[in-house]
């Protein structure tokens, strides 16, 4: 993240540290890749602790207040849909997750799916990421990506793949 950016930013304010995933999103190669796999703590605590219905309103909530998160934290570094904004990569990657079983070889095709999806941006990606702004635009394309990525996973899985 360049210097200026980073002067607009503190990971002491709760909503700017969520939307850099935890600070991951200020990796200086990938930082896409990096804060999604920021989200691997929070599936497996979520999977470990919650329903099924849990992790589902857990995953909408995520999406949901990352609309909030990734829009003020855009207007505060005065770019639209930074590269170290990557809490819209956590929400996607919860949603890769959906009723998979949270196991390693599981996460990371899950992980590998996300990323071809959420890098490539096949339609209707490419749609909604160049054609939407503000806090849902920068949602919206991973919140796709990440449903590509579970139909992926549950396709795999009910052929016996995975």
């Amino acid at each position: 993240m360049d210097s200026l950016c980073r002067e607009k930013v503190s990971l002491r304010n709760p909503v700017h540290l969520l939307a850099l995933g935890f600070g991951t999103g200020l990796a200086p190669l990938m930082p896409g890749t990096v804060g999604t796999l920021a989200a691997f703590p929070l599936i497996w605590l979520a999977v470990t602790y919650l329903s099924l219905t849990g992790f589902v309103t857990a995953t909408i909530a995520a999406s949901l207040v990352g609309i909030y998160l990734c829009g003020k934290t855009a207007i505060d570094m005065e770019v639209h849909d930074h590269s170290g904004i990557v809490w819209d990569e956590v929400a996607g990657m919860m949603i890769a997750m959906i009723a998979v079983p949270f196991t390693w070889k599981h996460a990371i095709v899950a992980f590998v799916l996300f990323r071809i999806f959420d890098i490539i941006k096949p339609w209707p990606i490419s749609y909604f990421d160049k054609h939407v702004h503000g806090g849902f635009g920068i949602m919206i394309d991973d919140i796709i990506a990440g449903l590509f990525a579970l139909g992926c996973m549950h396709g795999l899985l009910s052929m016996g793949w995975l």
